[in-house]
């Protein structure tokens, strides 16, 4: 089969026990480091877009995706719900009624967000029904103030099912304070756990009972929640229900209430990739070092190639073939490691914790029980790219310092 001059020597040189074992050590050093590195890159980003997924299931399957509520209270949230529907990236839309305030148990307080749901209807929107411990959402009658609260919360105060609360609204007055405190007595009918923050800043009651606290009708409600088919465009489409309801409605969505937690999240993901982007640098500028030892090695060559003909272009391109497949070797390597590892890491922990007989992620101190593993195909081959790019830039100088030695003065050495 027909190779080009440069190929067949360049892939030659690889391939030959050179007289020099370091320089063909230090070649399998940059390869390893290389594979290394793509390794570490693709399960690294990949866990951590699995501790994002997880967080987004967890964290955006409790929130509102996105709220359409009154400027006043609405007396019939249906028609609202109805035009809310008519939006083909609208999956389904309840009642709901928002109270922020504190709850005390025997003196002691921390803030809480209680919101009012239709027990029935909340699963629609909701994932709390999946992820409750004791007690149940349907438990929440309307008349009996029951209230369901997180895990952190009924940890934190010793709270089980049938124990008493004091929920503590503001409300405002005309004393001249201002403000004066609204309390009602709440039972404990249920506990969730869905391994957030939530679980210890949210508690849910029936729409009803938050009625008669906020001291509205029975029937009235703050407004509707929706559950959307793409979290991502929740500003766009309550934006355009509310347009389409007119004046007297507000829109709201989780980029406002969660956003900065996921920004956070994405901008520590681009942080981390570019760290461990510098370790692929290092092992691919390895080969800078490889290439410039085997060219003084084969100097000889060189000036050898030269008088039968060859012209410097073509000696350049035999340093930067043999660079290349250095790169191209430790990437692809270190890609399908890579891939294997990041598919098989959850059961690489968890193995390793039966033969321990240590908890490495306890649900008690994290938020989840496991780590969470995703691979995309998209970092993948960035990772490869980036990693296939940086060794080919570093065969650039040391092929070009090839191409400058004259055959006269490398023969005399």
């Amino acid at each position: 089969m027909f190779r080009p001059l440069a190929i067949f020597i360049g892939t030659r040189y690889t391939r030959a026990k050179r007289r020099n074992h370091f320089i063909s050590f230090i070649s399998m050093t940059s390869m390893i480091g290389l594979g290394l590195g793509v390794l570490a890159m693709i399960v690294v980003l990949s866990v951590m877009n699995g501790f994002q997924q997880e967080m987004s299931s967890r964290i955006l399957g409790m929130v509102p995706h996105a709220t359409v509520a009154g400027v006043q209270p609405l007396g019939d949230w249906r028609p609202a719900a109805a035009a809310a529907m008519k939006n083909p990236e609208v999956l389904a839309a309840v009642p709901y009624t928002n109270l922020e305030g504190m709850v005390s148990i025997k003196g002691a307080m921390q803030p809480i967000e209680i919101s009012g749901v239709d027990p029935a209807l909340e699963p629609k929107v909701s994932i709390i029904g999946q992820h409750m411990t004791r007690g149940s959402l349907a438990a929440l009658t309307p008349g009996d103030f029951g209230v369901v609260i997180g895990d952190i919360t009924a940890r934190r105060f010793r709270l089980s099912v049938g124990d008493k609360v004091t929920l503590i609204v503001p409300e405002a007055s005309t004393e001249p304070g201002g403000i004066t405190p609204r309390m009602q007595r709440l039972t404990v009918v249920g506990i969730f756990k869905v391994g957030a923050e939530l679980d210890g800043s949210m508690g849910l009651i029936n729409v009803v009972d938050a009625a008669q606290i906020n001291r509205w009708s029975a029937n009235q409600v703050q407004g509707v929640r929706l559950a959307l088919k793409d979290l991502y465009k929740a500003p766009q489409v309550s934006q355009a229900i509310v347009a389409g309801l007119g004046a007297g409605y507000s829109a709201d969505d989780w980029t406002h209430t969660q956003g900065s937690l996921f920004s956070a999240m994405k901008m520590e993901k681009t942080m981390i990739g570019l760290l461990l982007l510098m370790i692929v640098a290092v092992a691919a500028f390895n080969i800078i070092a490889t290439l410039i030892m085997v060219v003084n090695d084969k100097g000889a060559d060189i000036a050898i190639l030269r008088t039968l003909g060859a012209t410097p272009g073509q000696i350049m391109t035999i340093f930067m073939v043999q660079g290349s497949v250095i790169g191209v070797i430790g990437t692809i390597v270190g890609g399908v490691l890579g891939v294997i590892a990041a598919i098989n890491v959850s059961a690489l922990v968890g193995w390793l914790e039966r033969v321990t007989g240590q908890q490495i992620f306890s649900s008690d101190l994290y938020f989840v029980s496991n780590l969470p593993s995703k691979l995309e195909g998209s970092d993948v081959a960035m990772i490869c790219a980036a990693g296939l790019i940086m060794s080919f830039l570093a065969t650039i100088y040391p092929a070009w310092r090839a191409a400058q030695i004259q055959p006269a003065y490398a023969l005399r050495e």
